[in-house]
């Protein structure tokens, strides 16, 4: 028996990670950037549902940031812990960037803005410093 090995590429065997955002997350990313979170959420989600592989963790991952963060815009301090939980669960396989999106630092972003949320407690949500809540970072593609 002879095996057709001609299916079996090079490209078949590519770095998921090397792949192009899906255009969702691009304008999903876009409206995060902006601070509009429920949008980006939207946008994300259209992504993720059509997305495979580590891009489907990854919209996820971004996606439940940007509600951790709309949480704390709402007050929901219960809420945007429990959303940083789950991003950094759908984000901690990642040890480096991803389809241009620079993971490892994204996840840095969300602790930083989660220790800070906990340190001031649910009572005082509002007065965290807004300027933690920052775009989804990007790596250049020079």
């Amino acid at each position: 028996m002879c095996f057709d090995f001609s299916a079996f590429s090079l490209e078949n065997f590519s770095d998921p990670c090397q792949q192009e955002l899906h255009p969702q997350a691009r304008v999903g990313l876009a409206l995060f950037a902006e601070g509009r979170y429920f949008e980006a959420h939207e946008a994300l989600e259209e992504a993720w549902r059509e997305s495979q592989g580590p891009q489907r963790a990854l919209y996820q991952g971004i996606l439940q940031v940007g509600v951790a963060y709309y949480h704390i815009l709402q007050g929901n301090y219960t809420g945007a812990l429990k959303m940083f939980a789950r991003a950094q669960a759908n984000l901690e396989a990642f040890e480096r960037p991803c389809s241009g999106v620079d993971v490892p630092q994204l996840r840095e972003d969300a602790r930083r803005v989660e220790v800070a949320l906990r340190a001031l407690g649910e009572a005082r949500i509002h007065e965290l410093d807004r300027k933690l809540l920052k775009p989804v970072p990007m790596i250049s593609s020079e």
